[in-house]
């Protein structure tokens, strides 16, 4: 899957989300993608809790901790996790490493972020660099399934903070994922 494809899916219209279901669509997502080149940011699908990954295969399952193991395998670390789903359901801040940064977003799938969340992204996403400018530490940044919201707010940041020219900053984050 790319993530370029943010800007082509088709979703189906939200249902009512029962308490340790596995999110639509969900399965169908690779966990992690790569590094986004001249960035720090990393883009992947929500972890998710025991309690959702026991109803799924070994081989399907993703927790926080493999997501932390999956970018250690890029020779790096998470430094920040930007968590734009628009529940709590998936999985808990105490998942996460005490020295990891999480910050939470709720964010409404099947629409444009709206100003006052596109702001609030930059600014977490600016703050993070500024005090981690000694050192290569990732921003994690996840929806759902990691397309949608999350390339939509990195194109923002690129475009708007870093100048990056629209249609660079799409094909940047087309990487596979």
């Amino acid at each position: 899957h790319f993530l370029c494809c943010l800007l082509l899916l088709s979703v189906p219209a939200l249902s009512m989300v029962k308490k340790n279901t596995i999110p639509d669509g969900w399965k169908n997502v690779s966990s992690v993608g790569q590094p986004i080149p001249g960035t720090r940011f990393i883009a992947f699908k929500v972890p998710l809790k025991l309690a959702i990954n026991q109803r799924l295969t070994p081989t399907q399952r993703f927790t926080p901790k493999d997501l932390i193991a999956a970018v250690k395998a890029f020779n790096t670390e998470l430094g920040l996790i930007i968590d734009l789903t628009y529940t709590t359901r998936y999985y808990g801040i105490k998942d996460l490493p005490k020295s990891m940064e999480y910050k939470k977003l709720f964010t409404i799938g099947l629409e444009v972020p709206d100003d006052p969340t596109i702001l609030q992204f930059k600014k977490w996403v600016r703050k993070f660099l500024w005090e981690n400018a000694d050192n290569e530490k990732l921003i994690g940044v996840h929806c759902t399934n990691g397309i949608n919201r999350t390339g939509y707010l990195i194109c923002r940041y690129l475009i708007d903070v870093e100048g990056w020219d629209p249609e660079t900053a799409i094909q940047g984050i087309c990487v596979p994922f």
